[in-house]
């Protein structure tokens, strides 16, 4: 039997897959670190089981969650998606995703990169859960990441929201000692 984070016992294989697979491990993908911090902006008072379900949803529905295209929705666009029963319909997530998209790209022309500027936050080095401390819900790393995001004009976003979105692209790896994947 393979040795997992205790909080994946249980989930469906979806959900398993993306333990074993994304979360923790570092990303440097623009697109990728896009599609993960639209999906923490929808996942902000939901499950993100129910979030990560709807991943292929989210990516049809938005243009393959190119930040590009989705920097130019309009009005018709927010109508159309809030009319799309396969995603999390909310009007001011959906309005966020379209701010997020026009302050990644200006952070993206900025540093080079998204990758870049996320990273440096920790000199490019993943920060790894000590053996002994509990797992967090946020931190200051994630408190000064959204202070920073905010004034860059980033909107549905808490400490929070960032420490798992940190989490999820392995800037924070939060694995169990014990887990395999770690």
């Amino acid at each position: 039997m393979v040795q997992r984070c205790q909080w994946i016992q249980d989930k469906p294989d979806f959900y398993v897959a993306y333990h074993d697979t994304v979360w923790g491990k570092p990303c440097y993908n623009d697109r990728e670190l896009f599609q993960w911090l639209t999906l923490e902006v929808f996942h902000s008072g939901l499950s993100w089981q129910l979030v990560l379900s709807k991943l292929d949803d989210f990516q049809q529905a938005f243009d393959g969650l190119d930040p590009e295209k989705i920097s130019q929705y309009t009005a018709c666009d927010v109508e159309r998606l809030m009319n799309n029963p396969k995603i999390i319909r909310h009007r001011r997530k959906i309005e966020a995703t379209i701010q997020n998209a026009q302050s990644f790209l200006a952070i993206k022309e900025e540093w080079g990169s998204f990758s870049r500027y996320i990273w440096h936050f920790t000199q490019n080095k993943p920060v790894i859960r000590k053996d002994g401390e509990a797992m967090q819900t946020r931190s200051a790393l994630s408190d000064q990441v959204t202070q920073d995001m905010k004034q860059k004009g980033f909107k549905f976003i808490g400490s929070t929201t960032i420490h798992s979105y940190l989490q999820g692209i392995g800037v924070i790896n939060d694995h169990d000692e014990t887990c395999l994947f770690k």
